[in-house]
């Protein structure tokens, strides 16, 4: 007698495939374009044919997770359908390792396996978003603002000794460097018209990085009763924007987080680190006492 799969596997195989059918489903009915919603149609119906198949050996219905529908849901609708899409497809390759341990014992996961890895070449080929063609726009707010501002407020903590002033130099310094920063952005973008960019809309997410990342980095001299602490808090706010960023890259581009993160920390943090030294220089040759 031929030996069966894990029943209990096969059902939770089942809830997945009924689970992202829902999901494909609702992000159907909500994307923009017929190409696009044909493809994720498509897509939910060979989910719910995977369904049926494990249904047959297990003779049993199962219902979708209600909560990862909604969560998925949400995501894509939050921060877009690419990285929504891509990061369950990363679960759904976790999946997929499942199915390779049973597939010498139900020949139709093979088949299932093969159709679960074409998915995300077809999403790929598929989606072309807005917002990831201003990746490069956000980038660039975002590491300016860090790299810059973290320098400007390093050195003002050594230099002026009180967080009022350094909060204040940080606004104007930040408001200031924003609105160059996007007009720069706003003038290389229009000068290569082949990139099919729109100039404002670059100019836009370029300034709108870097004014977020300095409302992030000049809140705590603002709140903190501790100069110094304010300056601990302000790099802990900076190592999570590059981590929440680089996270959100990693998963629409396919890109390595690890290499990026580190990059970017690093550049951060060295030119603080310069920018403490070049503060306490100030402060001794010019006898600063704020």
């Amino acid at each position: 007698m031929q030996q069966t799969p894990d029943t209990a596997n096969v059902l939770r195989f089942q809830r997945n495939e009924i689970t992202e059918h829902s999901i494909y489903r609702s992000l159907a009915k909500q994307v923009q374009g017929t190409h696009n919603r044909r493809i994720l149609s498509q897509i939910a119906d060979d989910e719910l044919r995977h369904y049926h198949v494990w249904k047959g050996y297990t003779k049993q219905d199962v219902g979708p997770s209600r909560v990862r529908v909604w969560f998925y849901t949400m995501v894509c609708r939050m921060l877009g359908l690419t990285f929504g899409i891509k990061l369950m497809e990363r679960n759904e390759n976790r999946a997929v390792g499942g199915y390779e341990s049973i597939s010498g014992e139900f020949h139709e996961a093979n088949q299932i396996m093969h159709d679960e890895e074409e998915h995300e070449a077809a999403l790929i080929g598929m989606i072309d978003e807005e917002r990831l063609k201003y990746t490069g726009s956000v980038v660039l707010g975002l590491n300016d603002a860090l790299v810059e501002l973290m320098g400007v407020l390093a050195g003002l903590t050594f230099a002026l000794q009180d967080s009022r002033f350094v909060a204040l130099s940080g606004i104007i310094t930040g408001f200031a460097a924003a609105l160059s920063m996007a007009a720069s952005e706003y003038l290389s973008t229009k000068a290569e018209p082949g990139e099919g960019k729109s100039p404002f809309k670059a100019s836009f997410y370029t300034g709108l990085a870097y004014l977020m990342t300095v409302v992030v980095l000049v809140v705590p001299f603002l709140l903190a009763s501790s100069l110094y602490v304010a300056l601990a808090i302000a790099f802990l706010g900076a190592v999570i924007i590059i981590g929440l960023f680089n996270y959100y890259v990693s998963v629409a581009q396919d890109v390595p987080f690890r290499g990026r993160f580190l990059e970017m920390v690093g550049l951060s943090f060295g030119v603080a680190s310069l920018s403490f030294v070049a503060g306490l220089v100030v402060r001794a040759a010019f006898g600063i006492d704020v």
